[in-house]
């Protein structure tokens, strides 16, 4: 009975190391992809098929020594079997269910101190199980925890986070001050050096990272690195300068688009080569244990594992088949895409729309940072200034129509600067046998570059130093978590044996399955849902043209929004109030958005439409922000009635905002589909109905006032009620408003038959 519990288990955590592989590499993409579809240097097909090649070549040239359970983290010989098989389920489920919950979220974690403080904190649970009670007591925790070791791994990893973030700015800063924005101008040597510094540090980097295990040329190549590293490395800046020079200058190819190809290469390859341990290792260490004790003869709860200690290669087939389940992953999975975006955010050039709030740290951040560097830069003279201003002049880049959207978020020379410094830290630290997170060294490599590139503007720095801390924050709670959970679910299995094990799997299994079908149905609505769009045409007829699509979707998700407030008031149900906060803090959202273009909107209109086509817009998102505030005083205050469980709203009350809301839902209606045909000949008859639908909402307002004076028992009542009335005469008023000004507009600058075209 006790062995078929324990080939339950080793299989549960082979379908888990399945499983973990899939959530690894949609967490650590963003290591290796992010440069190359930032700069867009390459196409998207070529860029996924440069790192599928480089994670096969990883998988396969991997040593395929899982020593992520031997890495001194606790010590095996001190645990027996019964023990360690609970502590290797710990850990797997914690694993898969927080980088999951880390890819819903769209944020970059470390797969690699997840798996440390799992291992920890699963260790140190059944550690306190086996000494609370004894002779020793807690005292003896030392003998099962190697702490020095943890400490170690945990510093290197913090210490990592500064460093990265530190020489990423520094050397993007002497990068730009030397080649600038306009990098194709410059003289081909300029381009030669760099290649040859930059492809010097990546080829370094596969080597000494990626190929440290493999027998490359019997070995020959990659011990000669290791004993002579500062020969090897200037015989390849030598090289790699020529074949620079040679490739740019006789063949006309862009030197950085190699180093940017090579660097994803690269990168993709150390990540399957190395990372892998961090996804299998568990479940391999945890196999050879039951194997070890199967041979044994002896029972689980007295069969200790000294055999932990002494590494064992793993199947060439069992690599093979993870680099094929990653290498799937990496192009079906919509996850890894989703998380590569948020660093891409964070580090594009411009403005936009910001994923992350501003937050009081990232004010004062940024605040006394701009003191600062005002006063180091009161110590250099106006002319150094002017010189240092020059080399980061951006060249006027003609962007056709449409197209606005789809240009890289950053050049190519910060591309190839994050794949090198990222090469470099990486490959000094594992040289030197020093622990980090590649995740985090190549996310602050990339956000020490945007700062130093100037890429956070005064318009745009709280929101990107609030995204950082953000993504830091989640690495400390990526640290507390996996401890705390790892732990928790130790002493489940082991208290609950063979149920407590079930239950747990099952609502791992329910998480995943919710959370993969919660990023779908987004995914989906994100496809196929229409947002307000910004104007961005340069004449007052193509503003109006274009408006009119913005104004069919305002005005349909208004009446929406309006039903589904007076539906959720008469049945007093707070799930579809809930929902329609979010629906309407969303609009207020897009319309926010549409305000924050007005600047680049006026800079593109030809000088002849400046002033009517500038008036228009203006006025246009004045009106559509005064609808979404009465709609969002409406829908707020409905859900404040039910969630405080206020009186209902009477039968007579309800009666009359159906009324009125059949009456509103019938004027949308007119004006969606007059403005989706390009009738604006028929504004003039809605207009006319302007003073019968006021006099309808005054009429319920003076039988509101009698109902109050005579039978009304409910002040909430009556004031929500009154809310309503005059928020939905707000909203018809502003409503005419907006028709007034298309109508005007259309009759004085363009025919109908112009605009249908």
């Amino acid at each position: 009975m006790a062995e078929n519990i324990y080939i339950f288990m080793v299989i549960a955590l082979a379908i888990l190391a399945i499983t973990d592989l899939v959530v690894g590499v949609s967490n650590d993409a963003v290591n290796f992809l992010n440069s190359a579809l930032g700069s867009k240097a390459i196409s998207f097909r070529t860029i996924m098929i440069v790192a599928s090649i480089g994670i096969a070549f990883g998988a396969m040239s991997s040593s395929g020594m899982m020593e992520v359970a031997r890495k001194g983290i606790f010590n095996p010989s001190e645990f027996v079997f019964a023990e360690i098989i609970i502590i290797f389920m710990a850990v797997m489920i914690t694993d898969v269910l927080l980088l999951d919950f880390f890819n819903t979220l769209g944020m970059p974690t470390s797969t690699t101190v997840s798996i440390v403080f799992e291992l920890l904190g699963a260790a140190v649970a059944m550690a306190l199980i086996k000494t609370v009670g004894t002779a020793g007591g807690v005292e003896t925790l030392g003998n099962y925890i190697n702490t020095a070791k943890a400490t170690e791994i945990i510093t290197g990893i913090l210490l990592s986070v500064a460093i990265a973030f530190t020489i990423g700015a520094i050397v993007q800063l002497i990068s730009r001050l030397l080649i600038t924005f306009n990098f194709n101008k410059q003289p081909k040597y300029v381009s030669a050096i760099f290649g040859g510094f930059a492809i010097t540090s990546i080829v370094y980097f596969i080597l000494v990272k990626g190929l440290k295990s493999a027998e490359l040329f019997n070995g020959n190549l990659t011990g000669f690195a290791a004993e002579n590293p500062s020969l090897f490395l200037l015989i390849n800046f030598g090289v790699w300068t020529i074949v620079s020079w040679v490739l740019s200058t006789n063949f006309k190819v862009n030197i950085y688009r190699v180093i940017i190809t090579l660097g994803t290469f690269a990168l993709a390859m150390a990540f399957a080569g190395n990372d892998l341990v961090n996804f299998i290792g568990v479940p391999i260490a945890a196999l050879q244990s039951f194997q070890d004790w199967q041979a044994s003869g002896i029972a689980a709860d007295e069969y200790t594992m000294e055999g932990l200690a002494v590494a064992v290669r793993t199947s060439p087939y069992l690599l093979l088949l993870s680099g094929l389940i990653m290498i799937g992953t990496l192009w079906f999975s919509t996850k890894a895409r989703y998380v590569t975006e948020t660093e891409i955010n964070l580090a594009r050039e411009g403005e936009g729309e910001e994923r992350f709030q501003p937050n009081f740290l990232s004010r004062i951040i940024v605040k006394f940072s701009v003191i600062a560097f005002d006063s180091v830069s009161a110590v250099f003279p106006k002319s150094v200034h002017e010189s240092f201003n020059k080399r980061f002049v951006k060249p006027n880049v003609y962007i056709p129509k449409g197209k606005q959207h789809d240009q890289p978020a950053f050049d190519m020379v910060r591309a190839s600067v994050n794949l090198m410094v990222a090469s470099v830290l990486i490959s000094i630290a594992t040289s030197m046998k020093l622990p980090l997170s590649t995740t985090y060294v190549t996310f602050m490599v990339a956000m020490g570059s945007s700062l130093a590139d100037r890429a956070w503007g005064s318009e745009s720095a709280v929101y990107r130093v609030a995204g950082v801390l953000n993504v830091i924050g989640g690495w400390f709670f990526t640290a507390i978590c996996a401890f705390v959970a790892a732990a928790i679910i130790a002493y489940i299995i082991y208290a609950g044996g063979i149920w407590g094990l079930s239950v747990l799997l099952l609502i791992a299994a329910v998480l995943l399955t919710r959370n993969f079908m919660s990023h779908n149905k987004r995914n989906k609505e994100s496809k196929v849902e229409e947002v307000l769009r910004r104007s961005e045409s340069s004449s007052i007829q193509g503003v109006i043209r274009e408006s009119t699509a913005t104004i069919v979707n305002f005005v349909e998700r208004t009446n929406k929004i309006y039903t589904q407030t007076i539906d959720g008031l008469a049945r007093h149900n707070l799930d579809n109030l809930k929902k329609n906060n979010k629906d309407i803090n969303k609009l207020t959202k897009e319309i926010d958005n549409l305000q924050n273009n007005i600047f680049y909107f006026i800079k593109n209109l030809d000088e002849s439409s400046v002033g009517g086509a500038s008036n228009f817009y203006i006025k246009l998102l004045s009106l559509l922000q005064d609808m979404s505030q009465s709609l969002e005083y409406l829908a707020k205050s409905s859900y404040k009635h039910v969630n405080n469980n206020h009186k209902k709203l009477k039968y007579n009350q309800i009666k009359e905002l159906k009324d009125l809301d059949q009456r509103l839902e019938s004027l949308l209606q007119k004006i969606s589909t007059t403005f989706e045909n390009n009738k604006f000949d028929d504004i003039a008859g809605i207009l006319n109905t302007k003073d019968e639908h006021l006099n309808l909402v005054n009429r319920k307002i003076e039988q509101q006032i009698a109902r109050t004076r005579t039978e009304e028992l409910s002040p909430k009542n009556t004031t929500l009620y009154f809310s309503i009335l005059t928020e939905s005469n707000d909203i018809i008023k502003t409503t005419m408003k907006l028709l007034e000004l298309y109508y005007t507009e259309h009759d004085s600058s363009v025919e109908p038959a112009k605009i249908e075209k």
